[in-house]
């Protein structure tokens, strides 16, 4: 679920909290990125959960309508189209999935059903439930293709979900895209046939990755003066005091790519981070960074230090 570029984000935001130096114990801001990290699958978890929630919210309202005093007769006789949705379905019946949204205590819309209500009504007053319910018979790529366009064009850019996650937590606003993202992708790729597991990925690719996020930041804050020196060193006609305290941070990031991480090409080293660069800092920041990088990298070829192993490094 996670890439490389949002585990750096964690990582940087994690650096740029920290106030100690390099002889301080810095294992609380190591667990705080690790559990970060892992609060990103509750996200996941969460909102595949909305899903699961307008499937009950779906049997709900039709059960409620077709009691109506003067219901007519397409009320008592309803398209159950979208209660009985093969994907929402299989969500909702997935075992492994019950089992992880109690383990990790997520019953978010138990109190905050409002938010459910809200995204119901919107998929009832869409174009795409109106075209979705025109037949009462359906297929699975059918009901794949509704849930793949709810998500996608009423759910993922939903304004006051947004406000409610950030409520909730205010690093899942630089979460959502990631998960809205892996979430997409499952819905558009699930078969019929699709294991319960399924619908539980993981959240590293592999090992190597959540080794990463850890060796990243250690190394980075223990050779963090190291690092200074280096900036200083090719910042000479600047003031220091102008230079953006996250620049600094990415700087020392990426100066510690190049140098403690050979399997790492230097070209996506440069190219990740002056990425989020543009993301996060100035304006100028990219084009800061990009300078003082291309000098660094520049110096190590010409003194044959630069330590990368394997083919394409630059």
């Amino acid at each position: 679920m996670l890439n490389r570029r949002h585990i750096r984000i964690k990582v940087m935001q994690t650096i740029y909290s920290f106030k100690g130096g390099e002889s301080d114990s810095f294992d609380k801001e190591q667990k705080f990125l690790l559990h970060s990290l892992d609060n990103i699958y509750n996200l996941y978890l969460l909102l595949i959960s909305l899903l699961i929630e307008i499937q009950k919210k779906s049997e709900d309202y039709l059960d409620k309508t077709s009691k109506k005093h003067l219901a007519t007769k397409e009320e008592k006789n309803p398209n159950k189209k979208l209660v009985n949705n093969e994907v929402l379905l299989m969500l909702k019946n997935n075992v492994l999935l019950q089992d992880e949204l109690e383990q990790r205590k997520i019953s978010n819309w138990d109190l905050d059903s409002e938010y459910v209500d809200v995204i119901f009504r919107e998929i009832l007053a869409s174009d795409l439930y109106a075209q979705y319910m025109q037949t009462k018979t359906t297929s699975f790529k059918e009901d794949r293709a509704f849930v793949v366009d709810i998500f996608s064009d009423i759910i993922a850019p939903n304004d006051k979900l947004y406000d409610y996650l950030e409520d909730k937590n205010l690093t899942w606003i630089d979460d959502l895209p990631v998960v809205n993202t892996a979430i997409l992708k499952l819905l558009r790729k699930v078969k019929q046939d699709a294991l319960a597991t399924y619908f539980l990925p993981k959240l590293y690719k592999d090992l190597d990755d959540k080794a990463y996020a850890i060796e990243l930041f250690k190394k980075t804050l223990l050779n963090q003066s190291k690092f200074s020196e280096v900036i200083k060193g090719k910042t000479q006609n600047w003031d220091s005091e102008r230079i953006a305290s996250l620049d600094t941070v990415l700087l020392k990031m990426a100066i510690c790519e190049i140098q403690k991480f050979p399997s790492i090409p230097v070209k996506v080293t440069i190219n990740e981070y002056l990425e989020i660069a543009k993301e996060y800092s100035t304006p100028k920041s990219s084009i800061f960074i990009n300078g003082i990088l291309d000098k660094l990298v520049k110096e190590y070829q010409e003194t044959d230090t630069l330590n990368k192993t394997g083919r394409g490094l630059m």
